[in-house]
């Protein structure tokens, strides 16, 4: 007799459909599990054995063959316990074999029967939507299933045991509620961040529009606390957003108790992170820093401390919005919708150009330590300030608190509305930004007259902008516009975006 269950396979965000075909048979008694599965899956035989013996079922004295199929796939993860498990139960009539027709099954199992949690239930639910499928899941996965559709069936049992008396009608199952995660600790406000105008202004603007940004300045000038207050002045996840960040954080197992926020998210990975940390890979090809900051901010602090390697990792997620790695036998894509926040000193002993300082190794260290960011990677970033020391005075003097983050981030919403508002009725998607649309829509959105055409045509000529950069600094002053409630770009709003495509600019010699 052979009993089949369907399951999946994951393969980045998208969940494959593989069918666990269970095949009892005269022969010598053992498990065999075929079908490339790695040493999780093939681990899952000593476990599935030890919870159908805690639930007072035992192996038949006959040889059982489990394929997964398809067989040329890989299969990675422990999720495959429990749909083999069922399989095994199924074949062995303990449950009725059609009940399971309808669902798509994923679990870990312990040796005592209970069914632990996996990685990928979201990405696996909304697969199984697809699919015209319900769902079996582990019960602490069950409020993260429930956010895949409303009409979707989902049995999220705690063991064994209460699955198979649900079949049975002895123990009915109700089905599990969405659940979003606690809301967040009070996010530190820039209302704290003393002096610094010019700072919260740029960073208001890279909030506006989605754009990059790169802080220089020296130690304690407020670099860090400038780019932790980005958070509180962006605003939420739509429901869409909501659903791509939480299938990732899903796969990568960081989702608290199958709990969704739609607070963006904000990873700071420290320099000594390695190329496959940053944009993903490693031995499963699971997503990095990168693609967890889809749709959110990728602040990396101390810019020239990570290897060159791995920042010019990151030149084509900037520009495509995904993370592809590929090996010798599948290739993986995780989507990278971020927007990426630097910050840097001007040189290593962190003081070039203060005043009253000089550096010993003179202009040399400069340019040594600016040199290794590359300039194709600058060339990729919107917006470039100064952050210039703050004096004891200014601390001490106060002057009072500054703005708040609500007060900034109510003009920053009504720019994003007025984004919005624009791309939809041109066809784009709702989350498009002026960062993220193309050089041709930049081109249309952008009308500019004959001041403006003059100015663009000479700051390209002397500044040697690359098409990029024109680009760039059209998407710019458009933000500067959103931001001002104008409908046209004006000379005022071209001149700031060219002052921020230069301020802060590494020397050219040193890119």
């Amino acid at each position: 007799m052979v009993s089949h269950v369907s399951t999946v396979a994951f393969q980045g965000v998208e969940a494959v459909p593989v069918e666990v075909q269970v095949m009892v048979a005269p022969g010598k008694m053992g498990m065999q599990i075929v079908g490339l599965a790695d040493k999780a899956v093939a681990e899952s035989r000593e476990r599935v054995q030890a919870a159908l013996h805690a639930s007072g079922l035992s192996m038949p004295p006959k040889k059982v063959t489990i394929n997964l199929a398809p067989a040329d796939l890989p299969k990675e993860g422990s999720h495959y316990d429990l749909p083999i498990a069922l399989g095994l139960m199924a074949a062995l009539g303990a449950i009725p074999g059609d009940s399971l027709a309808g669902y798509v099954v994923l679990g870990e199992l312990s040796l005592d029967g209970t069914v632990a949690a996996v990685n990928g239930v979201l990405p696996a639910a909304i697969g199984a939507n697809a699919m015209g499928r319900g769902l079996i899941c582990p019960h602490a996965c069950g409020a993260e299933a429930a956010w895949a559709s409303a009409d979707l069936d989902i049995l999220a049992p705690r063991s064994l045991i209460a699955l198979a008396n649900h079949f049975k009608g002895s123990q009915v199952m109700s089905r599990p509620e969405p659940a979003l995660g606690p809301p967040p600790v009070r996010l530190p406000d820039l209302a704290d961040i003393k002096g610094q105008e010019g700072a919260k202004r740029v960073l208001e603007v890279a909030a506006a529009g989605g754009h990059n940004l790169l802080m220089n300045g020296p130690p304690g000038a407020g670099k860090s606390m400038l780019a932790q207050r980005l958070p509180s002045i962006l605003p939420p996840l739509s429901p869409r957003e909501l659903l791509e960040v939480s299938m990732i954080a899903s796969i990568a197992g960081e989702l608290a108790e199958g709990k969704l926020t739609d607070q963006r998210p904000f990873r700071a990975p420290h320099h000594s992170a390695s190329m496959a940390a940053i944009v993903g890979g490693g031995l499963k090809a699971r997503p990095g820093e990168a693609s967890l900051a889809h749709h959110g901010v990728l602040f990396l602090d101390e810019l020239p401390e990570f290897t060159p390697q791995v920042l010019d990792s990151l030149r084509q997620p900037l520009e495509t919005a995904e993370c592809v790695i590929a090996r010798a036998n599948h290739r993986v894509s995780y989507p990278a919708r971020i927007q990426l926040v630097a910050a840097m000193n001007p040189c290593r002993c962190g003081m070039a150009g203060e005043p009253g300082h000089r550096c010993r190794r003179g202009p040399r260290c400069q340019t040594d330590y600016q040199a290794r960011i590359s300039g194709p990677l600058l060339d990729r970033i919107d917006l470039r300030v100064d952050v210039p020391a703050v004096s004891a005075s200014d601390l001490i003097g106060g002057g009072g608190r500054s703005e708040p983050s609500a007060v900034v981030a109510e003009r920053v919403s009504r720019a994003r509305a007025m984004q919005q508002e624009r791309y939809t009725v041109l066809g784009l998607p709702a989350w498009t930004t002026n960062a993220s649309c193309s050089a041709a829509m930049i081109e249309d959105v952008v009308t500019l007259d004959a001041p403006c055409t003059a100015l663009i045509r000479e700051a390209s000529e002397k500044l040697g902008f690359s098409a990029r950069a024109y680009h760039r600094v059209l998407k710019v002053a458009r933000t500067l516009a959103d931001l001002d409630g104008a409908g046209d770009v004006t000379r005022t709003h071209l001149a700031e975006a060219i002052s921020y495509r230069v301020a802060g600019t590494v020397r050219a010699e040193a890119a």
